[in-house]
């Protein structure tokens, strides 16, 4: 088959009329899902995105400037932010996801040393499969809590208004992924946030007060100075050492429930550069190696976690504009990352995102939950993972039901394992333990870097 030519490659930098149009292409891919990490697990907006901001430029560093991959909010982590938010409050999230981000430098440095293989026998596709779809499953009744009842009370009130609100946002969302073709195409999150925004204020549910003040501000600004500190304001950032003791929140059960995802998202991590690599035609893998990407991932979750925003990852998103534009420039990916910035400090557009009704994002979260759990799903069919088998189908089995039915340990009194990191834990457990383990590797190529071609060709 023909390749592909290339708009701009991976080092080429775009004209100035070109690169901003082409970053925020990027910018309104991602931004979506972004904002919808913090809004489902009660983080700041504004700190997300500036955090994603700074962890991509520092994904772009820690990479060379060789792989063209954009960061943002990982869904995986929506969960065991809600569940350690619980137990040690936003901070013990804070601390939890700081200690994710430290695996993330192991597991980069174990592969520097040792290769793959070992990764490979700890999350074969037996058990990442599940694993994820226990991700996307295990948040469906927050999707669902969030599209049909009243917010912001403590016992649970039905409202057709807001699950009315849920289901056109849902139904645009759907219509746009389906039909719309080209940039439009690309940001069918957007445009159904978008779309059931409208709709929400004909149905009298968006509070703009916030925006209202905002814009006050801006217009009766007398200087020029008044004007841009009216705009411009320092998000809600959470810094360890000055807004809280990391050593007084951190405890086993924020351990428990946030460091063993981290395995999982690395097995997702690899997935996306097997699929940017092809798309691209460069092997990333090799070249500057999957050790510098997962550093550079947990690099951004560290960040992240520095200034209390949620973990990051590389979006799928972003590779889908690239796949279809055919621009790999780090550079437009940098312009998108300052761009992500620029919107985390400027006070009206938080204030905006931070109006959008939770029935809004509960109707376009009951489609990416789903989509979650289907990429699991997809993930075994691609593996050509082998369900008649007795060990596949009983690993699956056991990781689905635990996971999913919420299924704890108690350790001790303040101490439990439960939900997704126990079905991690027993997944990988049975995987080691019974025999047949080849099967669980599939026929497929989730962990095969040798099939990706080097293209040379491009247009200036």
């Amino acid at each position: 088959m023909k390749q592909e030519k290339v708009a701009l490659n991976v080092n080429e930098v775009p004209k100035p009329q070109k690169w901003l149009i082409l970053s925020l292409q990027h910018l309104f891919a991602m931004f979506g899902a972004t904002i919808l990490v913090p809004f489902l697990t009660g983080l700041s907006p504004a700190v997300a995105l500036v955090s994603s901001g700074l962890g991509t430029l520092a994904y772009l560093l820690i990479t060379k400037g060789k792989i063209p991959a954009y960061l943002g909010s990982s869904f995986a982590f929506i969960a065991p932010i809600i569940g350690a938010t619980a137990s040690g409050g936003v901070e013990g999230a804070m601390v939890g996801s700081f200690l994710a981000g430290i695996v993330y430098g192991l597991v980069a440095l174990f592969i520097r040393l040792l290769g793959l293989n070992w990764l490979m026998r700890i999350l074969p596709p037996i058990v990442v499969g599940p694993v994820i779809i226990v991700i996307g499953l295990g948040l469906a009744s927050t999707a669902i809590d969030m599209a049909m009842y009243v917010p912001g009370i403590d016992e649970q009130v039905y409202s057709s208004t807001h699950f009315l609100v849920a289901l056109v946002t849902l139904t645009v969302t759907i219509i746009a992924s389906i039909f719309l073709r080209g940039f439009f195409g690309l940001i069918p999150i957007l445009i159904g946030i978008v779309f059931g925004y409208i709709f929400s204020i004909f149905q009298g549910i968006v509070d703009t007060s916030e925006i209202k003040a905002e814009w006050a501000e801006i217009t009766s600004a007398d200087s020029i100075g008044e004007f841009f500190t009216a705009i411009f304001q320092k998000p809600d950032f959470i810094i360890p050492f000055v807004n809280y003791s990391p050593f007084e929140v951190l405890s086993g059960e924020i351990i428990l429930i946030m460091v063993p995802v981290a395995l999982v998202t690395i097995a997702e991590h690899i997935g996306d550069q097997m699929v940017l690599s092809k798309v691209v035609g460069n092997n990333f893998i090799k070249k500057p190696g999957l050790h510098r990407s997962i550093l550079g991932d947990g690099v951004a979750t560290i960040i992240a976690s520095f200034l209390g925003g949620p973990p990051n990852t590389t979006y799928g998103e972003n590779i889908g504009v690239l796949s279809i534009t055919r621009v790999f420039s780090v550079f437009v990916i940098g312009g998108a990352a300052v761009l992500a910035l620029f919107f985390g400090f400027t006070g009206i557009i938080t204030a905006t995102i931070s109006s959008i009704p939770s029935a809004v994002m509960g109707g376009v979260s009951i489609l990416l939950f789903g989509i979650i759990a289907s990429n699991g799903l997809r993930m075994l069919i691609d593996n050509q993972i082998d369900l008649s088998d007795k060990r596949n189908l009983i690993i699956s089995s056991v990781i689905l039901v635990i996971g999913i039915g919420g299924a704890f340990i108690q350790v001790t009194e303040n101490l439990q394992i439960a939900g997704m990191a126990l079905s991690a834990l027993i997944g990988v457990t049975l995987n080691l333990l019974l025999p047949g383990k080849e099967s669980g590797y599939g026929n497929g190529t989730m962990f095969d870097d040798t099939d990706v071609s080097e293209n040379k060709e491009h247009v200036a």
